[in-house]
């Protein structure tokens, strides 16, 4: 599965990606069909100190692009929600495709 990396207003960082890339690559052999990720981290200003690192992930794939986003004081809980929502959505969708075949 190709990787592309997006930074809004965050350094970027290589174990970050080091880190989404091993979990993506979970998915990726789990789920052959999705074939390309887009990753990106931001952040925003919030009164909360439990909030305010973004991690979004975005799988393309056959059919309709799948995306989840999760906000929390790291990057790299958010990074997981995000992934384990993704994968979620993907689980759905794999099970669909079995249904009509």
């Amino acid at each position: 599965m190709e990787v592309i990396f997006e930074y809004h207003d965050v350094t970027a960082s290589a174990e970050l990606e080091a880190f989404a890339k091993a979990e993506l690559k979970k998915l990726s052999d789990k789920y052959q069909f999705a074939h390309r990720a887009d990753v990106f981290f931001k952040t925003e200003n919030t009164s909360s100190d439990q909030t305010g690192k973004i991690a979004g992930v975005q799988i393309s794939m056959p059919g309709p692009r799948l995306f989840a986003e999760h906000s929390s004081d790291d990057f790299y809980p958010s990074l997981k929600e995000a992934i384990g929502e993704v994968e979620r959505q993907l689980r759905k969708k794999k099970e669909k495709m079995q249904s009509h075949h």
